[in-house]
């Protein structure tokens, strides 16, 4: 997750970092307890995988991840800002 802030900090600045931090957190917290409590995103639904997403920043970016619910892991795989083309979250998620 510390890339992504990074990331959040040097591309929106350091405010809108820091509230991606306070989400993010929410958002593993929340993983933790109910990993598959988040809807499938509708976007993504012919992959091979049942990707899921959760909004933060007021819709204005999802967290797109999939539980493997063999490891019990959630893997993050991208947050997209959601003012994107649509076909460009499809063509990003291999």
């Amino acid at each position: 997750m510390d890339y992504y802030i990074g990331n959040a900090s040097i591309e929106y600045g350091s405010s809108t970092a820091k509230k991606w931090a306070e989400e993010i957190a929410a958002f593993e917290h929340r993983l933790q307890l109910h990993p598959t409590s988040y809807t499938p995103e509708r976007l993504l639904v012919e992959k091979d995988k049942l990707y899921r997403g959760c909004h933060i920043m007021n819709r204005r970016f999802k967290l797109i991840y999939y539980y493997d619910e063999v490891k019990d892991i959630a893997h993050l795989v991208d947050i997209w800002d959601t003012k994107s083309n649509p076909k460009a979250l499809v063509r990003r998620i291999k």
